[in-house]
């Protein structure tokens, strides 16, 4: 991660605090000043990728003045964990860091469940590309941590600057993007001059039509590939679930065929095969998650690219943090206790 993250001026002013911790942090400051308290953090899942704790530390730093006189152990952006198993440990006085733990619950919940989320999506995929789409999913101030996340869960495309923000790795690309529905609706529905004005306006972008506007990807991945050739490079289709494709009305009917589907992009691949199109890509997006992936890759469907949105972020693993050590001395609420770990990296 980055080390140049800018954070909101108002986490100084505990803002983003619930009420209760700003409490403690006073009473403890009067009725306990040198008290030492070790937290602890885990989740209950198994097969889990962590992250967000580069993010807790950067945070700390930022918020509590005293934060060297802290000790921080914690595993790294990335570990596979299980359930109950400590993935942050910090000691100190707790006016240095421990009112901070509902930010840290939530930081650690937010970015490990879009890494898993990610790196699920990513190992049904079979090697071929997925793309972060999920900026039309979320709220946008989420972009920059859920794309860090998406990233250490093992996805390397997305279609925002912002999301690729605190990611320090070279390889990968800024944005390009495609063209919404909205470009094709401007040219009152005539895909190849839409498709035109985009390549005139950005020759040096990849030039990727979206087909699916006028319900007839088929006839109009020929369209275009008859009239762009070398120049196309991917066509996408993004049909809703609502509505099945012209190509296969004459189908027996059946739900599969709604939507996007490995019927309607077979059928497309074998029309830009056979009008000068062998060499264009195809994206898939509209609804794909771990088991629609699984089931395309298993029917052996001819996409190279899949555009993922809501998936990322829509499983959640929470954490937990408490207070496990006084001093030293075991004291924890009942169910909980200190967890010994040797996986736990000195931070600080």
């Amino acid at each position: 991660m980055k080390q140049n993250i800018t954070f909101d001026p108002q986490l100084k002013n505990a803002d983003y605090l619930a009420d209760y911790f700003i409490k403690t942090k006073t009473i403890l400051e009067a009725f306990k000043p040198n008290q030492n308290v070790t937290m602890q953090w885990f989740q209950r899942n198994n097969n889990v990728v962590v992250c967000g704790l580069d993010y807790v530390v950067q945070l700390i730093k930022f918020v509590c003045p005293n934060w060297k006189d802290l000790k921080i152990q914690s595993l790294r952006d990335g570990n596979i964990v299980n359930q109950m198993e400590p993935v942050l440990k910090i000691t100190g006085k707790y006016r240095d860091f421990a009112f901070l733990e509902g930010m840290i619950d939530g930081i650690l919940a937010r970015a490990t469940s879009v890494a898993t989320n990610s790196r699920r999506l990513i190992d049904v995929a079979n090697g071929k590309t997925v793309l972060n789409m999920n900026d039309r999913a979320d709220l946008y101030v989420n972009q920059q941590l859920d794309g860090y996340a998406s990233y250490i869960g093992g996805i390397k495309s997305f279609v925002t600057k912002a999301a690729i923000e605190y990611i320090d790795d070279q390889a990968v690309l800024a944005p390009q993007g495609t063209m919404p529905h909205a470009l094709i609706a401007s040219f009152n529905g005539d895909l190849v001059q839409a498709t035109e004005a985009f390549y005139q306006t950005f020759p040096n972008n990849n030039l990727v039509a979206l087909i699916d506007y006028n319900n007839d990807c088929v006839n109009d991945a020929i369209k275009v590939a008859q009239y762009f050739r070398d120049k196309l490079k991917m066509v996408r289709i993004d049909t809703s679930f609502a509505v099945i494709d012209k190509s296969l009305q004459n189908e027996p009917p059946r739900d599969e065929l709604r939507g996007v589907n490995p019927t309607l992009i077979k059928k497309v691949r074998q029309a830009l095969d056979e009008n000068g199109g062998q060499h264009v890509k195809i994206i898939v997006s509209s609804g794909f998650d771990v088991k629609k992936i699984a089931w395309f890759e298993a029917e052996k469907t001819p996409v190279d690219i899949y555009g993922v949105g809501e998936a990322i972020t829509k499983e959640r693993i929470n954490f937990t943090g408490d207070i496990v050590l006084i001093d030293g001395k075991p004291q924890a609420k009942i169910g909980r206790k200190n967890i010994e770990s040797g996986r736990l990296n000195d931070i600080i």
